[in-house]
């Protein structure tokens, strides 16, 4: 049993999933086997998943699965295996990818520039340790260190620009 502020919240969830879902996400996870009307719809599984990911924080399928087997079995009577479910939602990866570009377009703040976006530069470990040497592409690698990381490597460092990505030598 949930409160009753939550499931408000995985109702509306539901419903905008369901709205999106009619206008363009069921074009990207399309089945065209006898089980094209599955039982236990898309739009279940997704909003299980988003539900109980942003309401309880959950960040592993298994997780996630046995949350809503537990508490939201009213809500969703039909809910497969576990095996089912981690099936169909790997399906989905397509399908979370353009609702994830809806959100951002939805809720994107009226001053947020669609053309600039700062973005970090990140390492990438071809090996790890102090006294290792990478003997993988000697030409665009070196060793380096990261301090977020508080970590000795040996790789390179991928720093995005404006437009494309390019891969520099540190």
């Amino acid at each position: 049993m949930i409160f009753k502020e939550k499931e408000l919240k995985l109702i509306a969830i539901y419903l905008y999933i369901c709205d999106l879902y009619e206008k363009e996400l069921r074009f990207t996870c399309q089945r065209f086997s006898n089980n094209a009307n599955p039982l236990f719809t898309d739009q279940e599984i997704m909003t299980i998943y988003l539900f109980t990911a942003s309401e309880q924080h959950y960040a592993q399928v298994k997780e996630i699965y046995c949350f809503a087997k537990d508490y939201l079995l009213s809500w969703f009577p039909k809910i497969p295996s576990y095996q089912a479910f981690n099936a169909r939602l790997n399906l989905l990866s397509e399908a979370f990818k353009t609702l994830v570009e809806s959100l951002l377009d939805s809720f994107k703040p009226e001053d947020c520039n669609n053309i600039i976006s700062i973005v970090d530069s990140m390492p990438i470990i071809i090996c790890s340790g102090k006294n290792r040497i990478g003997k993988v592409a000697p030409e665009i690698t070196s060793k380096g260190y990261c301090p977020s990381k508080n970590k000795y490597y040996y790789g390179c460092k991928l720093i995005p620009l404006i437009g494309f990505h390019a891969l520099t030598v540190i």
